[in-house]
């Protein structure tokens, strides 16, 4: 059977459209920060088990995620790095070319209003963390961290931060961390402790791009 270039970027086309559903996005995005099973994942998304299900077929056909079965529970996860890259770059790219994402972004983690957040990029974190002279807050919740997290993190889920504020305070260097660069927790972490005398700065992303840029991951509670 002869194949042509049609042919070739029909099935590209194919990989590409399985991206082509805010419903999917969140799925893909929810899979950045560890396997987790339909159940998982509907909840999380807010959206019904069936749906879920299917929209995580279109993304196993495509090959941009993996199933395992563990008893009676399947668990999907994302099929590689490249993909993971993939999805960093996809983000990059519409942040700085598409003014509505820009627009929508900044509306959801309230820029405009949040000069007092400081940032931290990961190169300094890396410094802190070397030095010993951080406390990094992992604000994802717990099932994340446990799925990966950056190095020497403590995991304090958003929920528990307000209780844990006195014991901050007697900390040094404070830095806050969540999913990535369009994850609003870190933002609303820095400044929910700011509100309680804790300067307290964010990084400059998240764990999503931490991993694709090769920085140290360890699984685990």
């Amino acid at each position: 059977m002869t194949t042509s270039r049609a042919d070739v970027f029909q099935e590209l086309a194919v990989v590409g459209k399985a991206f082509g559903s805010a419903r999917r996005l969140e799925l893909v995005d929810l899979l950045t920060q560890g396997e987790r099973t339909v159940d998982a994942l509907a909840r999380a998304a807010d959206m019904g088990v069936s749906t879920a299900s299917a929209h995580l077929q279109v993304l196993k056909l495509s090959n941009l995620v993996r199933t395992r079965r563990e008893g009676t529970r399947i668990y999907y996860r994302i099929a590689g790095d490249d993909v993971l890259a993939l999805y960093e770059t996809m983000l990059a790219v519409a942040r700085d070319r598409s003014a509505d994402v820009h627009r929508a972004l900044e509306a959801y983690l309230d820029v405009p209003g949040s000069e007092e957040v400081g940032i931290v990029s990961r190169q300094d974190l890396e410094d802190l963390l070397a030095s010993g002279d951080v406390e990094l807050l992992d604000v994802r919740p717990r099932e994340e961290f446990e799925a990966g997290h950056i190095p020497g993190a403590r995991s304090l889920p958003f929920g528990d931060l307000a209780a844990a504020a006195d014991q901050l305070r007697r900390s040094g260097h404070v830095v806050a961390y969540c999913r990535g660069a369009y994850c609003v927790l870190a933002h609303d972490a820095v400044r929910l402790l700011g509100g309680s005398g804790i300067a307290a700065r964010r990084l400059e992303d998240g764990m999503l791009e931490w991993r694709t840029h090769g920085h140290p991951v360890e699984v685990g509670a």
